[in-house]
């Protein structure tokens, strides 16, 4: 079995609409948990990780310069990430299939875990 990050994207706005009333925010909660009790139970569920804050620093290149961030993109936020276990790439692509997330204008990025 491998580690994969899942690097959890989204717009501005669509980050918003999820979370626009109090009643879409339960409901995103509730699937997100839903979720993760799936990948806890079948064993895959390595690190539940952080969410993030939708501000932050890069700091880029030899003359060390700082911009605002961390946007792979300019419009693209990452909101958190989590840690999988999966056999390969394929199965951590089969497992994101289900993150709730997926339902709005967000997607999940999936990296393979490096090893030193």
């Amino acid at each position: 079995m491998s580690e994969f990050v899942y690097l959890l994207r989204a717009t501005d706005a669509a980050r918003k609409d999820n979370m626009g009333s109090p009643e879409r925010a339960q409901k995103s909660i509730e699937a997100w948990m839903a979720w993760m009790r799936d990948l806890e139970a079948n064993g895959h569920l390595k690190s539940r990780g952080q969410p993030l804050e939708t501000t932050g620093k890069v700091v880029r290149g030899k003359t060390r310069i700082v911009t605002d961030g961390p946007y792979a993109e300019a419009k693209d936020i990452v909101l958190g990430f989590i840690i999988v276990e999966a056999r390969d790439i394929d199965q951590a692509v089969e497992l994101s299939m289900a993150c709730p997330m997926l339902e709005g204008d967000t997607w999940v990025e999936i990296r393979p875990v490096g090893r030193l």
